[in-house]
């Protein structure tokens, strides 16, 4: 039998386990020791989970005694003392942005695996857990900038005269661009999105948004689907076509990310201070430096009535639904990594060797 652990965050994060996907465990397979109150910022209960067979315990008793501890946070000092060293560590690393932490793991020759890591195979598309999140941003994005701007989305018809529909800028066409263009344009906004990969041009206009990318330039796609690293004289052309767009645009949402790289800078200061007062930008890359000039990771700030917010982590307020999808995409994890006992992990497999954290 595996013993897993889920910790309680001092944050906002997703929870390893919820009452539905505990369901899906055997008893004579698997056996979750929950902190107490861990489930409490997801909205589920200790109650809820000892019903279904949990054990409620202590960090202490916790870290001690699981096989597998999954995670979606940070642990302390105090507590890797305590997690023997043989303790298989599985979820959301970020471990393109904590390089200190994951570093620490890696030192005390831990096994340690990142879903932000995960092969893009159809193998692995149960597991997918960024995609998953990045649904949820792109949706959240689009709420968060409508509570910011000071109008209206729809086009609104009036006895005192008619209001314009929003004009929105979605930058990125990945599954959080997609999730927002598809949200922005529920709402009634004119929504404009860019991506420099022209194959996404399709999805794009069948969601209803205008598709826009800079004519002639041979932008393509890494494997795994996403964009490669563009040259310092494309980016430029990207920049201008952007500058002329985010003018007259109300809300810009950027979702534009490569993983362990820079975020491209999209969005220039003289961009900003050419858009319109009261107008919102969303930046969804903010953690690994931001698509806008002047992002500030986790901040909100107020640039000459342009109001700029950087956030990467913005899934995690939608706690309950971004416990729900994380969950299902852990619980696939650990039942494809131990398929053949736990004592039995085939380190050769894709999506077990693609997980895995290694030094470099």
């Amino acid at each position: 039998m595996v013993r897993i652990g889920i910790l309680k965050s001092s944050k906002i994060r997703p929870l390893g386990i919820t009452p539905d996907t505990l369901k899906k465990w055997s008893a004579d397979v698997a056996i979750f020791l929950i902190e107490k109150d861990a489930g409490e910022l997801a909205n589920f209960s200790d109650d809820q989970f000892i019903a279904l067979g949990a054990k409620i315990s202590s960090r202490e008793e916790l870290l001690k005694n699981i096989d597998i501890l999954v995670l979606s946070d940070e642990l302390s000092d105090q507590d890797l003392s305590l997690l023997p060293l043989n303790t298989l560590i599985v979820g959301l690393l970020n471990p393109y942005n904590n390089k200190p932490f994951i570093e620490k793991l890696l030192a005390q020759r831990r096994s340690v695996f990142a879903l932000e890591k995960l092969p893009r195979t159809s193998l692995a598309q149960s597991m997918d857990v960024l995609s998953a999140m990045a649904s949820l941003a792109g949706y959240k994005a689009v709420i968060l900038a409508a509570n910011h701007f000071g109008g209206y989305f729809p086009m609104l018809t009036t006895t005192a005269g008619t209001v314009p529909p929003a004009k929105v800028l979605i930058l990125g066409a990945g599954v959080a661009g997609l999730q927002a263009i598809a949200t922005a344009k529920r709402l009634g906004a004119v929504v404009e999105a860019f991506d420099v990969r022209k194959a996404v041009k399709e999805e794009v206009e069948s969601l209803g948004a205008k598709f826009i990318m800079v004519e002639g330039l041979q932008s393509d796609v890494q494997s795994g689907g996403y964009a490669v690293v563009q040259k310092e004289d494309e980016i430029a052309l990207q920049r201008a076509l952007i500058h002329e767009k985010a003018m007259k645009a109300d809300i810009v949402i950027t979702t534009a990310s490569i993983p362990g790289k820079s975020a491209p800078k999209l969005i220039e200061k003289r961009t900003v201070e050419a858009m319109k007062s009261g107008s919102v930008i969303i930046d969804l890359a903010a953690a690994s430096g931001g698509n806008c000039e002047l992002t500030q990771n986790g901040v909100t700030i107020d640039f000459a009535g342009i109001t700029i917010i950087g956030d990467s982590e913005l899934a995690y307020s939608l706690s309950r639904e971004a416990s729900k999808l994380f969950s299902v995409t852990i619980t696939n994890f650990i039942k494809h990594l131990t398929k053949n006992g736990l004592d039995q992990i085939n380190f050769e497999d894709e999506i077990v060797q693609g997980t895995l954290l290694k030094n470099e």
